[in-house]
Formats: C-alpha cells, sequence, structure tokens
C-alpha cells in the first residue's frame, strides 16, 4: 500500500541542514573567542616587555631587548619588533593560537619625575591628565 505525499524523509534532510549550520556558527565562535584571548594575551606580554625593555634601556638597546624577547618568551609570545629610541621602548609582540598569531604594539619608557615625556613629544592636553605633587588631575 502506498501512502499519499512526498515529504517522507525530509526531516532527516532538514536535522542534518540544522545540525550542520548549527556546528559551523559554534566553530566560528570558538576561533573567534581564540583569536580575542591570543589578542589579548599579545597585548599584556607588549606591555610587560616594554616596560622591562624601558627599564634596562640605559644598558643598550641589544640588553634591553634581550631582556624584552626574555619576558615575552616567559609569557608564551614573541617579540616581532624591538625598537629603543632614548629610553623610550618601542615593541611589537605576537602569540600564537592555533592558526591565528595577533600581535600588539606597546611603548614605555622610565617615569621622569618632572613628568616631562622622555621622547620629548607631549600631545596635546597629556599634561592634563597627569597627577602629582602640584599637579591637578582629572576629578
Amino acid at each position: 500500500m502506498r501512502r499519499a505525499g512526498g515529504d517522507r524523509g525530509s526531516a532527516t534532510v532538514w536535522t542534518a541542514l540544522t545540525a550542520t549550520a548549527l556546528c559551523a556558527v559554534f566553530a566560528a565562535v570558538l576561533a573567534a573567542g581564540q583569536i580575542m584571548v591570543a589578542r589579548h594575551r599579545a597585548g599584556a606580554a607588549a606591555d610587560l616587555a616594554a616596560l622591562a625593555a624601558a627599564d634596562h634601556g640605559l644598558e643598550g638597546a641589544e640588553a634591553a631587548c634581550g631582556l624584552a624577547r626574555r619576558v615575552a618568551a616567559a609569557q608564551g609570545t614573541r617579540v616581532v619588533r624591538c625598537a629603543l629610541r632614548g629610553a623610550v621602548a618601542d615593541l611589537r609582540v605576537a602569540a600564537r593560537a592555533g592558526p591565528f598569531a595577533p600581535e600588539a604594539r606597546a611603548r614605555a619608557a622610565p617615569v621622569d619625575p618632572s613628568g616631562a615625556d622622555p621622547s620629548g613629544a607631549d600631545p596635546a592636553g597629556a599634561g592634563a591628565l597627569r597627577s602629582g605633587p602640584g599637579r591637578s588631575g582629572p576629578a
């Protein structure tokens, strides 16, 4: 005996397509999360490495950048570029996470008690954001 209607088995096809679409969305969300975590790791490592390089900037670029590479390696990242201009350390660090290798940039310089920027460049209004003895910062 033959049943009426040609929709027999279509629910299986729709279920398979829906499961495939959900798996693709799940994979995209996981990849985005992996990229975000790697980007944050690269940023944190770049900050730490730049601070270490700036702290040892007076010892020369080779010693400061060597220390920055060691600090970055301890964070599971690698220094892509390290430059020392005067006392200002400028670094670019990459963090590998699967097929992704996002990079982050950081600059650091030793603290000057006078509040002057060691690079000589003081962005407009930046002095107003600093607070300390004899200065008023934002409320």
